[in-house]
Order: structure tokens, then C-alpha cells, then sequence
């Protein structure tokens, strides 16, 4: 049963507690749908506190229908509500529109958890979504922290986002909604194959399913989170490291060059990531050939010499020090 399983991941992860505020980002489609219900299933359990938010990115002519949608949705369930809508495509003239998209979504639910003192965040990422992730990143190419995938639960800038049915598939989700005879909206963008994930949800993974493992969807939701795992593990140890041997300046992080380069291989590419989302704060254009362009610099080039990388990162190798710096 779905709701037993639900329950299941979300005590095995630990991502609800008793008297928990909870902002549930719902969209208007199937997952984020079947999360509320699901959730609202446990409320009196945990004493959970649930509060709804949609964000409307006016990307379609009938975004208005969803919004409209989810507001009845909060009445039937009689949950508080925030909404707010804002121009895409306008914003995606600065950018790519996915993670314009992203960024803004993200930036609405911190509001909402900050305006209703809430510290939990949930999204309906299902395990569908996971091997989908996982798939993409690596046909794009992707080191460990890509291959971590989607997490059940992440801490960032004082919150903590959940995502129960990370444990669920789409298939179940599907089922739970129609036994309930749970109405939701369909975004019919999903269902072409322009996007590259779309792709592999319709094309790729029915082909892995079918000729090599049936349980693909499973294997690469293990593996992701095997790596996740492993990859906070070196992250920690990185970060440690960073702390003792980087010199923090004010446009510049410095390392003595000589310790720099008794680490691990693993640890050096990490400070070097560590020190560009310092200086930048984020990791945006920066690419695996530019870590090697950057061990070309350290192991090959002659001293004094400089790399210089997108959005005006610079990487100086001196007889002492290994420098990165913003200009």
C-alpha cells in the first residue's frame, strides 16, 4: 500500500518529525498532488502543519487554471495557501529558462517557509525522477556529485528540503490518484519529446526496461544514492582540508603550493570547486575541461603561469602558492 510505503521512506530517511511546519510545493500535477494528499494522510499522526505553495511561471496561456486548481485544492483539504506568479520567459532572456525556472521556484518556497516561520520545504520528486536525473547527467557527463542525483533531504540556506516519494514510482502515484479518483492538471509540455529528459522518460528508459533490466528505474535510484552518500563523505573531508589550508581573501583564495600538491587527486579538484563557489558563488560554466586545464597548470606549466576561466576566474601557480582569484 502506498501510504505504508510513504511512511516507510520518510521514517527510514528521516524527513518528518512530530509538530513539523511543512510548505508543500504543488504545481497542480500528479506528484505534487499525491504528495499533499499523502502528507495531509499523516498530519494528524505527526501533528504536522501544512501550508501550500504555487508558483505560476506563466508558460502556458492556461497557467491561470492551475493556480485556480490548487486554490480549491486548499479549500477541499482546508490547508493555508500562498501563491505568486512571475514572467519566465521573460527572466530566461538572461538565461537558460530550466534553471531560471529552478532558481525562481526555489526562491518562492524559501519565502513562503521564511513568512510562515516554516523550516521544512517538500517537493514530489518521485523515483522515476531519480533515474531520469541520474540518466541525464550522465549522458551529459558528470562527476560524483551529478551521479548523487535528487536527494531525499537537503539542507540549504537554513532549510530543509524533503522529497518523500523519492521511495515511489510514477506507476504508483498514477495508481493512488485514480483509486482515490484524485483529479490533477497535466502540463502537456511533458509529453514532448524537445526536452532531453522527456526523451529518456518516453524513449530511453522503456528500451532499458525492456531489453536489458526491468528494473533499471530501481538499480540507478540505488546507485544515486550510494553515490550521494560517498560523495558527502570526501565533500566533509574536503571541506575540513579547505578550512586548514586555504587562505581566505577578499578576491582571492590562496594554498601553499607544495601542500597543495601532497593530496589525493579527489581532494585537490574538490578545493579547487570549494574555492571557485567561494569566490563566485556558484559553479555555473564550470566544466571538467577546466579542471584539467587547471592540472595542466599545476603539474606541467612552468611557474608564473596563468589559467583563466569563465566569469573571470583566474588560476596563478607562483613558486609558492597556488592562487585563485575573481577579477
Amino acid at each position: 500500500m502506498i501510504v505504508k510505503k510513504f511512511k516507510k521512506f520518510i521514517e527510514d530517511y528521516n524527513l518528518v518529525e512530530r509538530n513539523d511546519k511543512i510548505v508543500v510545493g504543488v504545481s497542480g500535477g500528479p506528484d505534487s498532488v499525491a504528495l499533499l494528499y499523502l502528507l495531509n494522510s499523516l498530519k494528524k499522526e505527526f501533528f504536522l502543519s501544512l501550508h501550500i505553495a504555487h508558483l505560476d511561471h506563466r508558460l502556458r496561456k492556461d497557467s491561470y487554471k492551475d493556480v485556480e486548481f490548487v486554490k480549491k485544492l486548499s479549500q477541499r483539504l482546508n490547508l493555508p495557501i500562498t501563491t505568486a506568479k512571475i514572467n519566465i520567459k521573460e527572466l530566461a532572456k538572461k538565461g537558460s529558462i530550466e534553471e531560471i525556472s529552478r532558481n525562481a521556484r526555489l526562491g518562492f518556497l524559501f519565502k513562503v517557509a521564511k513568512d510562515i516561520k516554516a523550516k521544512k520545504i517538500a517537493l514530489g520528486h518521485n523515483l522515476d525522477d531519480q533515474a531520469e536525473t541520474v540518466l541525464m547527467r550522465i549522458l551529459r557527463g558528470s562527476g560524483l556529485y551529478g551521479l548523487c542525483g535528487i536527494l531525499p533531504k537537503r539542507n540549504l540556506y537554513g532549510f530543509t528540503i524533503i522529497r518523500p516519494l523519492l521511495g515511489i514510482t510514477r506507476r504508483e502515484i498514477d495508481a493512488y490518484l485514480k483509486k482515490r479518483k484524485i483529479k490533477t492538471r497535466q502540463d502537456y509540455t511533458n509529453l514532448k519529446d524537445i526536452y532531453l529528459r522527456n526523451r529518456i522518460r518516453h524513449k530511453l528508459l522503456p528500451i532499458l526496461e525492456k531489453q536489458y533490466n526491468k528494473n533499471i528505474k530501481n538499480i540507478l535510484a540505488n546507485m544515486a544514492e550510494i553515490i550521494g552518500y560517498d560523495y558527502d563523505c570526501l565533500l566533509k573531508l574536503a571541506q575540513n582540508v579547505f578550512l586548514k589550508k586555504a587562505k581566505i581573501l577578499k578576491r582571492k583564495i590562496e594554498f601553499n603550493f607544495k601542500e597543495f600538491l601532497k593530496l589525493e587527486p579527489a581532494l585537490q579538484r574538490m578545493l579547487i570547486r570549494l574555492s571557485i563557489y567561494r569566490l563566485k558563488g556558484n559553479l555555473r560554466r564550470f566544466e571538467f575541461r577546466h579542471i584539467k586545464e587547471i592540472e595542466g597548470l599545476i603539474f606541467r606549466r612552468p611557474i608564473n603561469s596563468v589559467v583563466d576561466l569563465p566569469q573571470g576566474i583566474s588560476v596563478i601557480k607562483n613558486k609558492n602558492k597556488l592562487i585563485i582569484s575573481i577579477r
